[in-house]
Parts: C-alpha cells; sequence; structure tokens
C-alpha cells in the first residue's frame, strides 16, 4: 500500500513539474518571495485569490500556450481574473527578484567557468531571440521582423551556466542585434551580427586558416551556452513561442519574469524534463527565427584583442 502511496506522489509530482515547470518546493519558495508584494493585491480582487493560486495561475499561463480562456476553466476563475493574475505575478516577480536573480555575481567564477570550457578572459556570451507578439495598435510595422511575424527581442547575457546574467527586452523585432556601450574587464563573445569590439569577440569570417578556424571552433563551444539557455527557457516558458495573447506593453514584463524564473529553476537545479525541447521545437517551428548576421566594420583594437587570443589558442593547441 505504501509503494502505492510513492507511484502516486510520484506521478502527481511529474504532472505537476509539467504543469508548473518548477518542483513543488521552488513553487512555494516562489510565493513566500512574492508574497509581500501580492498580499497587497487582495482588495482588487473580486474574491481575494490567495498568493498560492495567483501564482499557479500565471505560472500556468506561462508555461503553456493555452488561451486565457482555457487557463481560466482549468482554475474555475474569470478570463479577466486570468489576465489580472498574471500581470501582477510578473510585475511582482521583476520588480522583487530581477535585480537578485539576473546578475552577474562573481565575475571571477564565470570567467574560471569559460576558461574550462577553453576560452580565457570570457565574463559571458551573448545573443538575441524573437518571441512572437500580436500586432501592436502603433508602430507596427517597426515590430515585422524579416520572417514576416511581429516579435519582440529578447538579449541576453548568460554565463557559463546558461543562467541570465543581463536581459534587455522590448525591442521592436525589426533592430538587427546591436549593443550600447557596457564597461566590461572582460571580453564577451557573440555572433557575427555582433560588432567587433575591444569587450566583444565574434567569430572570423569568409575563408579561414586553421588558426582562425580553431579559433571560432571555441568560441562556438562556449556561445552554445547562450542558445541552450534560449532554448530552456522556451521548453519551460511555451508561452514565449506562440503569439502571446498578452498586450504588447505587458509582453516585456512577461517575458523578464520567464528569465527570472529560469535562473530561479537553473539554481535550484530543477528537472528540465527530456519531452520539453521537443514540445517547444515543434510550437517553434510555426515562427522561425529571423536572421541577423549583418558583418560590420571591425574595430582596430578588438582585432588585435582577437588576434592576441587565436595566437594563444594556437600556441596552446595541447591545453583543453
Amino acid at each position: 500500500n505504501m509503494n502505492r502511496h510513492e507511484g502516486l506522489d510520484c506521478a502527481l509530482c511529474l504532472l505537476w513539474l509539467h504543469n508548473f515547470r518548477m518542483r513543488k518546493s521552488t513553487f512555494f519558495e516562489l510565493c513566500d518571495l512574492l508574497s509581500p508584494a501580492l498580499k497587497r493585491h487582495n482588495t482588487n480582487m473580486r474574491a481575494a485569490l490567495t498568493v498560492e493560486k495567483r501564482v499557479a495561475i500565471a505560472l500556468w499561463k506561462l508555461a503553456t500556450p493555452d488561451s486565457y480562456r482555457s487557463v481560466a476553466n482549468q482554475f474555475g476563475v474569470g478570463k479577466s481574473t486570468v489576465g489580472a493574475a498574471v500581470m501582477q505575478v510578473a510585475k511582482a516577480i521583476v520588480r522583487l527578484l530581477l535585480r537578485k536573480f539576473v546578475t552577474l555575481g562573481n565575475v571571477q567564477v564565470i570567467v574560471d567557468g569559460f576558461a574550462a570550457m577553453g576560452f580565457p578572459n570570457c565574463g559571458g556570451a551573448i545573443d538575441g531571440t524573437h518571441i512572437p507578439i500580436l500586432a501592436p495598435e502603433h508602430q507596427g510595422a517597426e515590430y515585422v521582423n524579416r520572417k514576416g511575424y511581429f516579435s519582440m527581442v529578447l538579449q541576453a547575457l548568460v554565463d557559463h551556466k546558461g543562467r541570465f546574467t543581463s536581459i534587455h527586452v522590448g525591442w521592436p523585432g525589426r533592430v538587427h542585434d546591436a549593443l550600447g556601450d557596457v564597461e566590461m574587464p572582460v571580453v564577451i563573445l557573440g555572433d557575427p551580427a555582433y560588432p567587433l569590439m575591444p569587450w566583444l569577440m565574434k567569430p572570423y569570417t569568409g575563408s579561414l586558416d586553421s588558426a582562425q578556424e580553431l579559433f571560432n571552433y571555441r568560441l562556438s563551444k562556449c556561445r552554445m551556452v547562450v542558445e541552450c539557455a534560449f532554448g530552456r527557457l522556451k521548453g519551460r516558458f511555451r508561452s514565449l513561442l506562440t503569439r502571446s495573447d498578452l498586450s504588447p506593453k505587458n509582453v516585456p514584463v512577461a517575458i523578464a519574469a520567464c528569465c527570472v524564473l529560469h535562473n530561479l529553476c537553473e539554481s535550484k537545479g530543477d528537472t528540465f524534463m527530456a519531452g520539453w525541447e521537443a514540445e517547444a521545437n515543434r510550437l517553434a517551428a510555426d515562427y522561425e527565427q529571423p536572421d541577423t548576421r549583418a558583418i560590420r566594420r571591425a574595430h582596430q583594437e578588438a582585432v588585435r584583442i582577437r588576434e592576441a587570443l587565436k595566437m594563444c589558442f594556437v600556441a596552446g593547441q595541447g591545453m583543453v
């Protein structure tokens, strides 16, 4: 009999994980972290829903491609209650947890982590990904990307473990990947769409000699962490894979909240289930990612740094 209970517990845990994309213990910890902000909202919710129920509704909405109506039916509440809960919870996550969970933390640990993967003096890998959205009412044309759908760009810097250390969200889909001035004592790694800067290394392009190929190999091995992080982010939070029915002005808050939750789950070592990636890939097929590989003129100082790193790889070929 005991075994039957354990089996049931285990099945319920898996169902829980599938529906909320995090373990029960992580869920309750999240509720505790958010309760100072969410308790104050009780008056605006017609029947004051518990903090737990609002967090559950918001997670379900973010974790599935389900419509407001279907989530409302699932929880026995009205559609407008789902909308209010999602935004209250997402805003609370961004306000209370973004700075705490999406942070560079100890740069030396990150540098050591990338060095172990074969790239010295690296503080992170950077990339952008397009999140499909509904057509905005104003300036809609700016949001149509090269693949012809409306999207918003999430740009993220990721550490060696695939956790977001810095995010920027909300640009219209038409913009190319680019970055403002970032003062970094160490380099970050980008794809060819980024300009080459003293603090930003990208691959060589064109016909390559073996030294340049080695450099590119090392760089792409380390850049896989950012692609993998986006994959896991969207595998957990499938609402990012289909045209979100949130209003475009609320989308950046929801995306940022998902990034915080990704880091929370990763730092807790929460299971990422085997089927999630395949499921995400199926949904992603409807919205192909635009290719943003615009090659820009290289910056002289950056060229020297990249050459030096390349020579260092060639000299130490036996190393990693």
